[in-house]
């Protein structure tokens, strides 16, 4: 079985609400501005070109800048260096790690990852954390120029690593991405809350690979 991560908001945190909050205050003084900038920001052109590496992080924040009113400055603050910043998930990296210690032991598993992801940000999780370099492969669309939901950047995977459909589950946070896995002929689980993802999984794995689940109110 081959088992396919999306990375943000699955593997590590993404949370455009806090970032704003965090950075933009005061131009997005409730919980609610910051959601809607957030959406803004991150559900643009100027965002998702730069995130497919077709355009540069100095471009993208000038047209964030001028289209939404915005000094450039805290853009910069919060977008500059930001693969350097992103946290794991810990639920979800135990998770991972489970799998690659049943992979190791020789079980039927290959796992690889497809994450929308800018190639600064994506060669800055690589060199921070161990993990990454555990995957039997993996694309990033900063490097591809593609991005999900896109069906060319789930070709390019599948290419690369002779997937088969009937033997690929997709697990990503965006409903979009899901449902273009699943027309692409992928398995898919909707990743709404990295703590019900083992017990999610676990149906698609071979039955001798067995993940640990816990109750996710514990983990409060």
């Amino acid at each position: 079985m081959n088992v396919v991560f999306d990375l943000g908001a699955v593997l590590f945190a993404w949370e455009p609400t806090r970032l704003v909050q965090a950075h933009l205050a005061p131009h997005a003084p409730t919980e609610a501005a910051a959601a809607a900038m957030g959406r803004a920001l991150f559900h643009h052109d100027d965002w998702t070109s730069f995130d497919c590496g077709t355009r540069t992080l100095a471009d993208s924040i000038a047209r964030m800048s001028v289209r939404l009113a915005l000094p450039p400055e805290p853009l910069f603050a919060m977008l500059d260096g930001l693969g350097e910043r992103l946290e794991p998930i810990g639920v979800t990296v135990e998770m991972l790690e489970q799998l690659i210690a049943h992979r190791d032991a020789g079980q039927p598993l290959r796992l690889y990852y497809l994450s929308n992801m800018p190639s600064p940000y994506a060669r800055a999780i690589e060199r921070r954390h161990a993990f990454m370099g555990r995957f039997d492969g993996g694309v990033f669309s900063g490097d591809v120029k593609f991005l999900k939901p896109e069906r060319e950047i789930y070709e390019v995977l599948a290419t690369r690593h002779a997937l088969d459909p009937a033997q690929t589950v997709f697990i990503d946070d965006s409903a979009a991405n899901v449902e273009a896995a699943r027309a692409f002929g992928w398995h898919a689980i909707h990743c709404t809350s990295p703590a019900m993802l083992p017990s999610q999984l676990q149906r698609y794995l071979p039955v001798s690979v067995t993940l640990p689940v816990s109750n996710p109110r514990l983990r409060a």
